[in-house]
């Protein structure tokens, strides 16, 4: 049977991140968790996710680097992404935020709010893809 559940891919080089996020999330999204953008790319050419919470401080390639790659690709750029981050400064806020995410989140966070801003932002994004399913099918039917 398959699951209905939203998918999120957690991205984060730390091992304790990824179990505790996995851990809070694991009973109501499919959680997967991946230790860098690498390996968020090869898992994104196998499953597409609802959403994607991103850490910045990465090495190899960082949060920034990932996410203008992300919405740079035409099968990826409207999947949202949350930077899940320590780094508060509003610069990077507004860096992450000018780049796309559709939100910023800093660690530690509690479990209500990191849900409760997942919710919604799977609802907006539900709530676009139903407007432009809508769209097309007027298209389709203009023709």
């Amino acid at each position: 049977m398959k699951s209905t559940r939203n998918k999120i891919i957690m991205v984060d080089d730390n091992i304790t991140n990824l179990t505790v996020a996995k851990n809070l999330l694991t009973d109501i999204y499919d959680i997967f968790t991946v230790p860098s953008a690498k390996k968020l790319f090869q898992l994104i050419e196998k499953l597409t996710p609802d959403l994607i919470l991103l850490d910045i401080e990465m090495p190899e390639m960082n949060g920034y680097e990932t996410i203008e790659r992300l919405k740079s690709n035409e099968s990826t750029a409207s999947i949202p992404v949350i930077f899940l981050t320590a780094d508060d400064s509003s610069e990077n806020k507004e860096k992450g935020l000018s780049l796309g995410a559709v939100d910023y989140i800093t660690k530690p966070f509690s479990k209500e709010l990191l849900v409760k801003r997942i919710e919604v932002h799977l609802l907006d994004k539900a709530q676009k893809d139903s407007l432009n399913n809508c769209s097309q099918n007027l298209e389709k039917n203009d023709q």
